[in-house]
């Protein structure tokens, strides 16, 4: 497989944000194009990335490859308005993700599953960083309410500002790997929590999370892969049994 291509049973959750999140964030509504071809109503499950999820009605390419000045860039929304920057990201014609996952929520003794952001008020969005600059600077009546991600690690730009935090793209297709199940087990994680078993990167060779590559380690009382993102985060998958765990360096 060219490493340059997402693989394709995850590419559904690649989309425009053309969905419009409820403001409980509790679930997600169908929505169109402005083609008008329907696009997957989630965005970071595989509740629809199923073999029918891969025909042209999801109107997603399967031949999604890195482009010439694009990069992965981490957008913050202020004021927590992610209805509001939805809507502004959607409008741009951009690549984006925004993971979501399925957290149990006790009510009246009874238990549901529903959908939450794992990483409330982040938007990820594909594009050049003169696209993505357009889209902050978009304003209505009121102060944008999207701003760049910093990476603090790096030196001050021209304008004193630190320069926003961009993904590789090989990266964030694994963490998108990662973070796009129905597993209520994904978690966002500190080093305090992982107790590794040591730092050879493993790839998983089976089930909800095969091709995810990271680190072994216990959470929890549990046999998980750790992903992460520098400067950013750490997330961590559901249990993974040794016999789905591959060594590659």
């Amino acid at each position: 497989m060219d490493n340059r291509t997402i693989p394709r049973f995850f590419m559904p959750i690649i989309v425009d944000l053309t969905q419009y999140i409820r403001n409980d964030m509790n679930a997600l509504v169908n929505a169109h194009t402005k083609r008008g071809r329907s696009r997957s109503p989630y965005v970071g499950l595989t509740s629809n990335v199923l073999p029918e999820a891969q025909s042209s009605q999801t109107g997603v390419s399967s031949d999604y490859i890195q482009k010439p000045n694009h990069e992965w860039f981490v957008l913050r929304v202020t004021y927590n308005r992610t209805q509001k920057a939805c809507d502004i990201i959607s409008s741009a014609d951009v690549q984006s993700y925004m993971p979501m996952h399925y957290v149990i929520d006790k009510e009246i003794g009874k238990k549901k599953r529903i959908l939450k952001p794992l990483l409330p008020n982040l938007f990820f969005v594909y594009a050049t960083r003169e696209a993505v600059n357009s889209i902050i600077k978009k304003k209505g009546d009121e102060t944008s309410i999207l701003k760049f991600y910093l990476d603090k690690t790096r030196p001050l730009e021209e304008n004193g500002k630190h320069p926003p935090l961009t993904i590789p793209f090989t990266g964030m297709t694994n963490f998108i790997k990662a973070t796009s199940t129905e597993s209520e087990h994904v978690r966002i994680v500190s080093s305090e929590q992982c107790h590794y078993k040591s730092g050879d990167i493993v790839k998983i060779i089976g089930g909800e999370f095969e091709g995810v590559t990271g680190k072994v380690a216990r959470i929890a009382g549990q046999q998980r892969v750790v992903v992460e993102i520098a400067g950013l985060c750490m997330v961590a998958t559901a249990y993974i049994p040794t016999n789905l765990i591959k060594f590659i360096k």
